[in-house]
């Protein structure tokens, strides 16, 4: 899991592209430190289980809602936006499910 800190670099790219939604990048840097230092256990692996089962379920859900508001408007334009609320919704609920459990303690 800390290997998503990698995707921080990507970051890096705002400065000489002047795009601004590059350094949304620098985020995952976060993840560098999640878990550094404390190897993983039963119960770690457990959570880490649980919560990508629930970000699998939010973007596929997402996934569909985005497909037929994208099929009812008949436009390309909101292709770019559902992509972006496609890979944000996963890493939210991704972390939060994840503190959810790893607080809760089963």
């Amino acid at each position: 899991m800390s290997y998503l800190g990698l995707l921080g670099f990507l970051g890096f790219l705002g400065f000489p592209t002047g795009n601004l939604a590059f350094f949304g990048f620098f985020g995952f840097f976060g993840f560098l430190s999640a878990l550094g230092g404390r190897g993983s256990d039963e119960r770690v692996d457990q959570n880490v289980n649980r919560a990508s089962r629930n970000a699998f379920l939010v973007i596929n859900l997402t996934l569909v809602f985005s497909l037929v508001y994208t099929a009812i408007l008949l436009t390309l334009d909101a292709l770019p936006f559902a992509f972006a609320l496609l890979f944000v919704s996963s890493i939210v609920s991704f972390i939060v499910s994840y503190i959810y459990y790893d607080r809760r303690g089963d």
